[in-house]
């Protein structure tokens, strides 16, 4: 890029937009964003809003969409019951959940950020659209702050900040929700205080933090503590698309004077993309920049000053730098094809699991400090403790039977099935009897069959000892 779009060269990056020369934190106040982008984003916005807030209450076959109870080891995905035994499609799942947005990324740069990431969402479309209903757009905003506490300051700062503990609030159930569920969080919430305790100060931490995010820390998160933004570095090149200045046709800028013939270029530097962004940047100065969330709010503010102008819209769009620099167009590279070989094959191996998953699982081992035990009539039997998880919302009377070596037969102690609850856990302790004609060896393998109204419903295997051959 030529050395007129920098001022002075890349002395931009020393520093972002919200830390002055001492350190101190600098205030934000971007204008309200208006235009063709920012309605599409808007309603979008709203729709995942709703999705989010709806989630917790929304069921596939009884089962929540979404749950995540890391107290209880137990993840609903979809309707689908994970327990720690199924670790391994978990962590399969969540990297290739994160080769998908290293491949996103790639495409289509930080786009996410500034659509759909709920940090942006929240900011921009609950918080600061409070903000301008009660105090106005930026320079109001500025007024306000600057002035002496009065009656209207009191009470506009009061309401804004009784609104976003509300909103904290509401947030902090619907995040507890995803984590114990909407069954649970009702009991919280119609229970005595003193019946939930450590659910009471959860839901009172949650508050306290989504309330100082959005009301003091905001922009911080993405250019701060999000390590996504942290990963453009290294994800976008030259070809990735991006929000990106037109430095070839805006450059050289200069302002706009009636009463003088214009040479330069079509940026009258009225500096209109850096009073809407959100983060404080300057677009014209590079493409890739770590504060840029790609929200497109600069790209509507340019088009609106370019019709006014009566010129092209477009001098800030979605671009590569290859495109704006040499004039090609877009093209998948062979990073994109490998990185997307590699999703392909992560999906497939994913599905497979998912495909081939149980619904019931066991867990057998030999109860401890016990050996085998001969009969009266010539066979050998071993006791076993028996574990068995429901992934399922409907219940399994649960017979175990020996699968191999066939001669061989289980008794439960103390029952005949074991009763196993919906997304619940049975126990039970059970002899295995072999015959000594089945005895090959002194440690040998056995396969157990869980069957539920006469249909094997999952397997296991296990050790069974026998006396010296």
């Amino acid at each position: 890029m030529p050395a007129t779009q920098f001022k002075p060269p890349d002395a931009y990056r020393d520093s972002i937009a919200t830390i002055d020369a001492v350190g101190a934190r600098v205030w934000l106040y971007p204008r309200k964003p208006a235009g063709r982008l920012y309605n599409r984003r808007k309603w979008l916005s709203y729709g995942f809003l709703a999705l989010l807030f709806a989630g917790p209450w929304l069921r596939i076959q009884g089962l929540p969409v979404l749950l995540l109870n890391l107290p209880a080891r137990k993840f609903i995905i979809f309707g689908q019951i994970f327990w720690p035994q199924d670790f391994f499609i978990l962590l399969l799942g969540t990297l290739t959940f994160l080769v998908f947005i290293i491949v996103f990324t790639v495409v289509y740069g930080r786009v996410f950020c500034g659509w759909v990431c709920p940090q942006t969402i929240f900011l921009e479309m609950v918080f600061r659209r409070v903000e301008y209903w009660l105090e106005g757009d930026a320079p109001q905003q500025k007024a306000l702050d600057r002035r002496k506490l009065d009656w209207d300051k009191l009470w506009r700062k009061t309401t804004k900040h009784a609104l976003f503990l509300l909103v904290s609030f509401l947030i902090a159930n619907t995040f507890l929700a995803y984590i114990i569920g909407s069954e649970e969080l009702l009991k919280l919430v119609t229970d005595a205080p003193t019946a939930h305790l450590g659910g009471l100060a959860a839901l009172t931490l949650f508050t306290g933090v989504f309330y100082a995010v959005f009301a003091r820390f905001r922009e911080q998160v993405c250019t701060i503590v999000c390590p996504y933004g942290r990963l453009q570095g290294v994800l976008l090149d030259k070809d990735s698309l991006v929000v990106a200045y037109d430095y070839q046709r805006g450059e050289p800028r200069e302002k706009l004077r009636k009463t003088q013939t214009r040479t330069a270029g079509d940026c009258i530097d009225c500096h209109q993309c850096v009073q809407v962004c959100p983060t404080g940047i300057d677009i014209r100065n590079g493409a890739t920049q770590l504060e840029c969330i790609n929200c497109t709010a600069c790209i509507d503010a340019c088009n609106s000053i370019m019709a006014l102008l009566n010129k092209p819209e477009g001098l800030i769009r979605p671009a590569t730098v290859n495109s704006i620099t040499t004039g090609t167009q877009f093209r998948v590279t062979s990073r994109v094809k490998a990185l997307s070989g590699v999703l392909a094959g992560l999906l497939l191996v994913l599905t497979g699991l998912l495909v081939s998953r149980n619904n019931v699982a066991a867990t057998v081992l030999r109860t401890p400090g016990q050996l085998f035990q001969k009969t009266d009539h010539g066979t050998i039997t071993n006791l076993y403790n028996i574990s068995v998880i429901n992934k399922t919302n409907r219940p399994y009377p649960i017979t175990l039977r020996v699968l191999e070596p066939a001669q061989g037969r289980i008794s439960l102690v103390g029952s005949t099935s074991l009763k196993l609850p919906a997304q619940g856990m049975a126990e039970g302790v059970f002899f295995a009897e072999l015959p000594r004609p089945a005895l090959h060896h002194t440690n040998q393998k056995i396969r157990i069959g869980l069957y539920s109204s006469g249909r094997l419903v999952a397997e296991t295997s296990t050790k069974f000892l026998g006396p010296a051959q």
